[in-house]
């Protein structure tokens, strides 16, 4: 038995003794009266704009772009699924592999009506355009073959981005509401055994591919990334705007020129960035 067939049976095995997520969550502790992301990961923060809020707005805004994070999470899962349940159809491929998808898709899906419900229990009016879906990295995401470098580099990107936001969420459960760890820490765990499945199979593919056709890759995988991270961390202005801040400002454009709303992405896609480096692709979201 190979390296990759043995981590497929251990990331079976721990997949096996399925929770469901809506009952890994106490609801009855989410309270609007919460910050839902710390502060420092709010796209605002370190501005004078910020600033000049009172308490009560930056923890609503917090909350709005807690939301806006999990509607971009739940877009990604939803890619996922797609492609799991389409691969899964038509494979004749080895049962170990059937396994492991078949669970993985079992978790997005559990993921997914997580995510629902706590839009519902929020009690918050929702956008009307929960997330702007970057428009390449969804192309990737639903075309590219499934077995290619390319899909793999776009399901490691999009499993290891957002999973740096979630590990600082719950770094700071003292600041945060209980419900919101709950959600983040559920989706870790399981985001984990997906993480280690798809570093694992990119590293595969990553092994025989030439390096012309690497270098073939860099401006679409470039592309792919920088949209993909400027959805993830800079919400839409709907969402400035039914958190109630004050009309007038730009905030996108002021979020989006916040030096330290910057560095913050900085410290999270840089665990990305690391191991597509080490695959021979150079990438950054600037």
């Amino acid at each position: 038995m190979n390296s990759s067939q043995e981590l497929l049976d251990h990331l079976s095995r721990n997949s096996a003794p399925y929770e469901d997520p809506l009952l890994r969550v106490e609801w009855e502790t989410l309270s609007l009266d919460d910050f839902w992301i710390p502060e420092q990961a709010i796209s605002l923060y370190g501005t004078p704009e910020y600033e000049q809020l009172p308490e009560a707005l930056k923890r609503r805004l917090s909350q709005y772009e807690f939301i806006y994070f999990i509607s971009g999470a739940l877009w990604l899962e939803g890619l996922f699924m797609e492609r799991i349940a389409r691969i899964s159809m038509h494979s004749a491929d080895r049962l170990d592999r059937l396994n492991y998808r078949l669970h993985e898709l079992r978790e997005e899906a559990g993921h997914s009506l997580m995510f629902i419900e706590f839009m519902r229990r929020s009690g918050l009016e929702l956008p009307i355009r929960r997330f702007p879906k970057p428009r390449m990295a969804t192309l990737v995401g639903r075309f590219a073959p499934f077995e290619s470098a390319v899909f793999w580099i776009a399901v490691m990107i999009g499993e290891e981005v957002p999973d740096r936001m979630n590990r600082l969420i719950r770094r700071h459960r003292e600041d945060i509401s209980p419900a919101v760890h709950d959600v983040v820490t559920t989706h870790m765990i399981d985001e984990a055994r997906h993480m280690a499945h798809a570093r694992d199979t990119l590293e595969q593919h990553m092994e025989t591919l030439p390096n012309w056709q690497k270098m073939l890759y860099r401006p679409l995988m470039r592309r792919v990334f920088r949209q993909f991270v400027h959805a993830f961390y800079y919400p839409t202005p709907d969402i400035y705007h039914l958190a109630g801040l004050p009309e007038g400002p730009d905030y996108r454009r002021i979020a989006r020129n916040n030096p330290q709303r910057a560095a913050f992405i900085d410290d999270c896609v840089d665990p990305a960035l690391q191991i597509l480096r080490q695959q021979g692709l150079v990438l950054h979201w600037r």
